[in-house]
């Protein structure tokens, strides 16, 4: 019986690592998930009452805890199983925490992207785009600068966060093609997708 309870939604990229993770551990069915609508405008008052900044992933445990962010929430998850762990031992520790960063990084620049796309067309800053472009695209350099040591480690909270970001660009941002001359995190990527657990969490704009 789920013993957890995720607020969820199926377009939320930090939500889909969450619940990639959760697949990768084995505990995804220890999880109930409840369908939780945030905007930026119209804060969630339910949900806040439980995350006072109205934020998804939020999770609540069977003894009242609530955990947010997607950080904790998958660390949490990680001291759960008796696997291979997804937040490994240093050094190598420090590696697979500086990609979270990036991905989760990279994810805070898409999301505050999107939201401005979805402003009318007249407040929308040319400036800010074009930041939010050139972080994204140095972003990707970098990746691809390590491609290499992401395929040749195993599996880490690192690579889930790196593979989420690139999924959310495929998803909101194909204009980007991001492929286009990084052909080495391109073919480290192919094989992310392909995990099962990915494949079972793919985003969809419900």
């Amino acid at each position: 019986m789920p013993d957890m309870l995720l607020h969820w939604s199926p377009r939320s990229p930090f939500v889909r690592k969450v619940m990639i993770a959760a697949h990768e551990m084995g505990l995804s069915e220890r999880i109930s998930l409840v369908r939780t609508v945030v905007a930026s405008t119209t804060p969630n008052l339910e949900l806040m009452a439980r995350n006072p900044q109205s934020r998804l992933p939020t999770m609540e445990l069977s003894d009242g805890t609530v955990l947010y962010d997607s950080r904790v929430i998958c660390e949490y998850l990680d001291s759960l199983h008796g696997g291979t762990k997804l937040f490994p031992a240093a050094p190598q520790r420090w590696t697979a925490l500086r990609w979270q960063a990036l991905g989760d990084g990279m994810l805070d620049t898409l999301a505050t992207w999107r939201s401005e796309q979805l402003r009318p067309a007249e407040r929308q800053s040319a400036t800010h785009r074009d930041v939010w472009r050139l972080k994204t695209h140095k972003s990707v350099d970098q990746l691809e600068d390590e491609a290499a040591a992401l395929a040749a480690a195993p599996l880490s909270i690192g690579h889930i966060a790196v593979g989420a970001a690139l999924g959310y660009i495929d998803f909101r941002f194909p204009e980007i093609e991001w492929r286009r001359d990084h052909s080495r995190i391109a073919a480290w990527y192919e094989t992310f997708v392909k995990r099962p657990s990915v494949v079972a969490n793919e985003p969809v704009d419900d």
